[in-house]
């Protein structure tokens, strides 16, 4: 674990997961340790009914951590039902529905029972009046879509789209999920995604465990890894790294209404 020193202002990660296994032997020291590194705000996110219910334990256990509840589209075959995980969304700590969206990447011979629950939780986003996390690989065009159709509040995690796909993003009051894929040298659209695309619109996250930015690529990720995605983000916007920080966690804040 690397300690970073103390930022101000904070740093919000609006997008992981720990309730992976990878963390279960020192969740408390680390989520003390991220807290002495200035995160002040983490959003851990289910993907099926287990971790959906997991997510709430978080959320009860840690003051900077919420919810995010939701079946994710690689788990839609796994006999999950919706119901189980409306039960949960009248808690004070659920903030969002997700992570839900298409994935085509690993499967896309059930693009019918994919969409079917993606729309499915989008409709139970409007009834609470929360915002959506939504999973997007390979399923671009369906995805907006279906975006436009239902257009939700919320954000499009980890964008892997054109700056064009962006702007559509953008134009239904959405906002766009940037992380570590920023620092890679081989990341394609995001760097002009993320010059393109309004201060105010942006979300930093880390999809923890996975995608750590550089110099951390293929380790651990955690939530203090967000300091090099802003950097990076600052870098290319050419602005200061402190208003990056504040810019992205008062997002954070007026979308999740935390």
């Amino acid at each position: 674990m690397i300690i970073l020193e103390n930022l101000k202002p904070l740093i919000f990660d609006t997008h992981a997961h720990y309730d992976d296994k990878v963390f279960s032997a020192n969740l408390d020291d680390l989520i003390f340790s991220l807290k002495q590194s200035g995160v002040g705000g983490i959003i851990t996110c289910g993907i099926n009914k287990e971790t959906s219910f997991k997510a709430i334990e978080l959320a009860e256990r840690y003051d900077i951590v919420y919810a995010a509840v939701g079946i994710h589209p690689e788990n839609v075959e796994d006999g999950d039902k919706i119901s189980d995980i409306k039960l949960l969304l009248n808690h004070e700590k659920c903030v969002a529905v997700g992570e839900i969206g298409l994935d085509y990447y690993w499967n896309k011979e059930n693009k019918p029972k994919q969409e079917e629950f993606f729309k499915a939780q989008l409709e139970l986003a409007k009834e609470y009046d929360l915002p959506v996390l939504v999973h997007d690989r390979e399923a671009h065009g369906d995805m907006l879509e279906i975006l436009k159709q239902y257009k939700p509040k919320g954000v499009v995690h980890a964008f892997s789209g054109s700056v064009e796909m962006s702007e559509e993003i953008l134009n239904l009051g959405m906002y766009l999920g940037i992380g570590g894929v920023l620092t890679f040298k081989n990341a394609k659209a995001l760097p002009s995604v993320a010059k393109n695309a309004p201060l105010d619109r942006i979300l930093l996250e880390t999809d923890a465990p996975y995608l750590a930015p550089e110099p951390f690529r293929g380790k651990t990720n955690h939530s203090a890894f967000i300091k090099y995605t802003a950097e990076k983000l600052a870098e290319i916007k050419q602005i200061p790294l402190n208003e990056v920080l504040t810019a992205t966690f008062k997002n954070a804040q007026n979308l999740f209404k935390i």
